[in-house]
């Protein structure tokens, strides 16, 4: 989440009298993230939240992401279904740039959880892959092992030099070795892709809210476990947290079971993990627009989870085995 766009009060009330939500009484931009723009909508039935989508995000995934809101949300998962418009649409055009509507969920989102909310967002994540099974629509991941490598090619080694001075080499490193170590053919399945701390919303030790599905994509399943492994289980110095990881694994496990094949394959999935949000982040440190409305995140931050990973290998996850 962010404002990249500016929009009016003229603009923004024209755009809401296309819903039967009320009328505007406020909007206030939303400045985490740094995919899209962002606005918590006040009217006068309602609180919701306004989304126009900018970089990263295709106008033909939109049926698939809104989509996939509302199936979940039918079938018991924690997310804000999408607000259709007097005519039905999930969405509405303001120039070439597409905006939906999605309902406001309570709850907060923290930046040092414990134990008990890692294993709520662990049943949480389980829920979602087996609500999501039945879910017609397939969508590539459009950040996968290709992706990290362009974004680094576009980041250029003196880019990367300027984040820190060994991080092209680790990069260069690492993705040499997931190349050649990327597990196939394990089970598949719609993934939310970026559950980080920001994307669920608590209620004391309860997960009220599952958000920004903007990666969401049909990929490896134990990935994104392994997503929410690396975002979660960490300090912001890179100290490991056991206690979360372990209760994030077991609440994982209390609603879908993992494969011999998904066990053996969670700490290469894990450096995968690393490397693609060191790869997103290391590119908008360096292209994000100086007057943006945003917080850059610091890529070396899942440098020291990847290299964490790389060198305790399987033993990370042994104590959930």
């Amino acid at each position: 989440m962010a404002v990249y766009t500016t929009l009016s009060a003229a603009e923004l009330s024209a755009l809401i009298s296309h819903y039967d939500v009320g009328d505007l009484i406020s909007a206030k931009g939303i400045a985490e993230g740094v995919s899209n723009s962002n606005w918590l909508i006040e009217t006068t039935s309602n609180r919701y939240i306004l989304t126009m989508y900018e970089n990263r995000i295709e106008l033909s995934d939109l049926p698939f992401f809104l989509g996939l809101l509302d199936h979940l949300a039918d079938n018991g998962s924690p997310v804000p279904r999408t607000i259709h418009d007097r005519d039905g649409a999930a969405f509405r055009m303001i120039g070439e740039k597409a905006v939906a509507l999605t309902e406001f969920l309570p709850g907060v989102s923290i930046d040092v959880p414990t134990a008990q909310q890692a294993r709520a967002v662990g049943a949480a994540l389980a829920g979602l892959h087996d609500h999501a099974a039945d879910f017609p629509g397939q969508r590539p991941n459009s950040m996968g092992m290709a992706e990290w490598q362009r974004l680094f090619a576009a980041c250029g080694t003196e880019g990367l030099s300027r984040i820190d001075p060994a991080l092209p080499e680790l990069v260069a490193t690492e993705l040499a070795w997931l190349a050649t170590n990327w597990p196939q053919d394990l089970p598949r399945g719609v993934i939310h892709a970026d559950l980080f701390p920001d994307n669920v919303l608590l209620l004391g030790e309860n997960v009220s809210g599952l958000i920004d599905f903007y990666f969401a994509c049909t990929d490896t399943i134990a990935y994104d476990l392994a997503v929410t492994h690396a975002a979660w289980s960490f300090e912001k110095d890179g100290t490991f947290r056991e206690d979360v990881s372990r209760n994030l694994i077991e609440g994982y496990l209390s609603q879908r079971t993992l494969s011999e094949a998904e066990w053996q394959a969670l700490p290469v999935l894990a450096r995968g993990a690393a490397i693609r949000f060191i790869a997103t982040r290391a590119y908008d440190w360096l292209h994000t627009p100086a007057d943006a409305l945003v917080m850059r995140k610091d890529p070396m931050d899942f440098a020291r989870r990847l290299r964490f990973y790389a060198a305790q290998g399987s033993t990370v996850f042994a104590a959930t085995r």
